[in-house]
């Protein structure tokens, strides 16, 4: 069991009852699942930064991404219907708590000019979205290896019915953001 899953049981479930008071335990929040996703513009016209990208996704998050395909064709992108243009791995259960343990402690201090993740990301219905400029602040990367610095979206899921309550969920993660 990863160190984040006995924290949220043994810690956070406890600091949260006694917050909002629950009374069912099916009401305290949790998390669900980690989407991350990558768009490679470049796909388009080099298929070997789409290999590269998925490879690099496939070291961070311990597991193989789906490719995602464009929905619609737009002209001004060269961009066809069904041509390959990114890839999204959702993690689920023990690898997603594995992966925020390593995002919060190890990836996350390695961002340069560190300001915290802002607090305006929460969409409302407990979910928080974030996006990060550079692939290589995860230490899975070997940064000789790398040819194109690229970001990625990050999108934490939580059974939360308020931003509130995901706040004070991830707070006791200790996730960095703004209030």
């Amino acid at each position: 069991m990863a160190n984040f899953e006995n924290l949220y049981n043994e810690v956070i479930k406890k600091s949260l009852v006694e917050k909002f008071g629950y009374t069912n335990p099916h009401e305290i929040p949790k998390l669900t699942k980690i989407v991350l996703n990558m768009g490679i513009g470049d796909a388009v016209t080099d298929k070997k930064k789409l290999n590269n990208a998925v490879d690099e996704m496939a070291l961070i998050a311990g597991q193989k991404p789906v490719i995602t395909k464009a929905r619609k064709s737009i002209a001004t992108f060269k961009v066809r219907e069904g041509m390959p243009i990114g890839c999204k791995v959702t993690l689920r259960s023990t690898r997603m708590y594995e992966f925020l343990e390593r995002l919060i402690n190890m990836a996350l201090p390695r961002v340069r000019d560190f300001h915290g993740i802002t607090g305006k990301n929460f969409d409302g219905k407990g979910n928080f979205a974030f996006g990060i400029k550079e692939q290589i602040i995860f230490p899975e990367i070997n940064y000789d290896k790398v040819e194109n610095v690229r970001g990625m979206d990050i999108c934490i899921c939580t059974t939360a019915k308020t931003d509130e309550e995901a706040k004070a969920l991830l707070t006791g993660f200790n996730l960095p953001y703004k209030k």
